[in-house]
């Protein structure tokens, strides 16, 4: 077996019989309808997949996403909500908040050398802490109308937030395959030392991809607030899993130096359609967890199995 093909083509193959096995198990999965909600549903996590990806390249991890996008949830409700604040201004300020978050995360894991699972859980614990201190754990509501739009508009038939993850990924896609940046996050994540040695800043590369993560994750909670239409200190929970699951599924190597774009999307319409069928064959919330995790076992699973072959030869 050829175990690049499989990479490359196989997650398009699982997404092809996972669709196959919805329509065939609900008559509601194939209505337009619902593949325009499952798009919409899965925006968020692609626009979030997008800095993850960066992240793993690097070889990284960046746990603490979900925290940012509940974050941003709380600060961008409370500044419309409570301060009056203009939704353009709001935005803006929620955005610098998880950009810097995600610098800080970067300039501690390049800096003091402390290793990315453990920066970025601390980081999840103290947002999410910030979250509820912020919010005192009651949803916040009533924004203006003109900020529905981010998450609930349409452009034709398709849905903005579609849009914004289509525009979201093209730049990913662009800093991968077009610029030097790219080069460099492929190269440190495939060998460091060497990379370093060879003039490459490995300092600033690693702030450059936290902070396009915490830029990403504070876009994904912009969406996802303006569709909710309603701030929770718990928006974000656990959503950090679905975007490592979608992502490691895509086909970026949870070690670095390996993954496309392009097969990132597959894992997150995947991730987008496996949630949708679930729910609409009424499976219950706790084995969607369980098969959520078992998925992201097998996909990192298979990552190491094809290295250590690789290795091997």
């Amino acid at each position: 077996m050829d175990l690049a093909k499989v990479r490359k083509y196989g997650i398009y193959i699982a997404l092809i019989v996972l669709i196959i096995f919805f329509s065939l198990n609900s008559n509601a999965f194939l209505n337009p309808g619902n593949l325009i909600n499952i798009a919409r549903q899965s925006s968020m996590l692609g626009i979030a997949a997008v800095g993850m990806a960066f992240v793993l390249l690097l070889g990284g991890i960046d746990l603490s996403i979900g925290s940012q996008i509940s974050l941003v949830n709380i600060i961008g409700a409370w500044l419309m909500a409570k301060a009056g604040m203009n939704p353009i201004f709001a935005i803006l300020i929620s955005l610098t908040v998880s950009t810097s978050i995600g610098f800080m995360n970067g300039w501690i894991i390049a800096n003091i050398k402390m290793p990315p699972l453990i920066v970025t859980l601390a980081s999840l614990t103290i947002l999410e802490g910030l979250a509820f201190i912020i919010s005192g754990g009651v949803p916040i509501f009533g924004f203006p109308e003109s900020f529905s739009v981010i998450g609930q508009g349409y452009v034709g038939f398709v849905p903005v937030p579609v849009i914004i993850m289509i525009v979201i990924m093209a730049i990913g896609a662009f800093i991968l395959n077009k610029t030097y940046f790219g080069r460099y996050f492929y190269a440190v994540g495939g060998n460091e030392e060497a990379s370093e040695l060879s003039g490459i800043n490995v300092k600033r590369v690693k702030y450059l991809v936290y902070t396009l993560s915490g830029l990403f994750a504070g876009i994904a909670g912009i969406v996802m607030l303006s569709r909710t239409n309603s701030g929770q200190a718990i928006a974000g929970k656990g959503f950090e899993l679905d975007v490592l699951t979608a992502v490691v599924l895509g086909g970026v190597s949870i070690t670095g130096g390996y993954g496309k774009i392009y097969n990132v999307v597959a894992g997150v319409l995947i991730m987008g359609v496996l949630s949708n069928g679930m729910v609409l064959m009424n499976i219950d919330s706790y084995y969607q967890l369980v098969i959520k995790g078992l998925v992201l076992m097998f996909a990192v699973g298979f990552d190491s199995y094809q290295r250590f072959v690789v290795a091997s030869d």
